[in-house]
């Protein structure tokens, strides 16, 4: 028995659940989405567009809670990520006077190399921006090939990135450093105690933040060893610029290229 004939033109458009119109609205246009579809009787239906892709919203389930965020997903491959992440923060900033980098609705933070961010909507869906060439497997717990304070690094790295999970970030590197502190390389030690001090800036823990910049000092470190770790130090002075509003010194954003867009 053979099957239709198919060809490749097919699109494919998430249908999300959307617990308030207006504040779906409000956020969607606040990102510079066109509303193209917009009704609320007898159900709710709407149709958002930006940069060539789309997104529906329906009538959500009784049971939905957004405060817990398991609302829908919809993955979003593009070719390069950190220009869909600028525009974005240029766009909230611009709306709201500020980063919406906590509670609901949200965008997660973008590190230099990352491969991934995520904007949360206040139904408590998430939109995940993906770069194509993302490894295709992750070694959840940390990789196998690594052990001690290297493990616990990349483990943090996939919840913080891929869980968007800071705390739980956090706590596998503190009680990491707690076992391994003490006997693992100097250099280890040292990006352990940069990541700290990013999370912790992220999570707005200053207490943290400055006990583990005490101990980075102290530490035994060569000059290019320290020039290492500057730039872990300099992600963190960049997640509060980001927080807080455009640096005045910082290197423009990059731009979308139209030729990028999603397909």
């Amino acid at each position: 028995m053979t099957g239709p004939t198919v060809r490749a033109n097919e699109t494919t458009v998430p249908v999300l659940p959307c617990v308030s119109v207006d504040e779906t609205l409000e956020f969607y246009r606040a990102l510079g989405f066109e509303v193209t579809y917009k009704q609320t009787r007898p159900y709710i239906y709407l149709a958002l567009e930006w940069s060539g892709f789309a997104l529906h919203f329906g009538t959500p389930p009784k049971n939905l809670d957004p405060s817990h965020e398991d609302g829908g997903a919809c993955l979003v491959l593009v070719d390069e990520v950190a220009p869909y992440h600028a525009e974005f923060t240029r766009a909230l900033r611009a709306a709201y006077g500020r980063t919406l980098s906590t509670g609901r609705p949200r965008i997660t933070r973008f590190r230099p190399g990352a491969s991934r961010f995520t904007l949360v909507d206040p139904s408590g869906n998430s939109i995940i921006f993906i770069q194509r060439n993302e490894p295709a497997e992750l070694e959840y717990g940390g990789s196998k090939d690594l052990t001690g304070l290297a493990k616990a690094l990349d483990n943090a790295r996939v919840l913080s990135e891929f869980k968007n999970d800071d705390r739980a970030a956090l706590r596998v590197l503190v009680t990491a450093l707690r076992r391994h502190g003490d006997t693992a390389p100097p250099l280890e030690v040292a990006r352990t105690l940069t990541t700290l001090v990013e999370l912790g800036t992220a999570l707005e823990e200053t207490d943290g933040v400055d006990a583990w910049l005490r101990r980075l000092n102290a530490l035994d470190l060569t000059e290019a060893e320290r020039h290492t770790i500057t730039a872990g130090l300099r992600d963190a002075d960049a997640l509060r610029l980001w927080r807080g509003g455009t640096d005045p010194d910082a290197d423009p954003a990059p731009v979308i290229d139209p030729a990028q867009t999603p397909k």
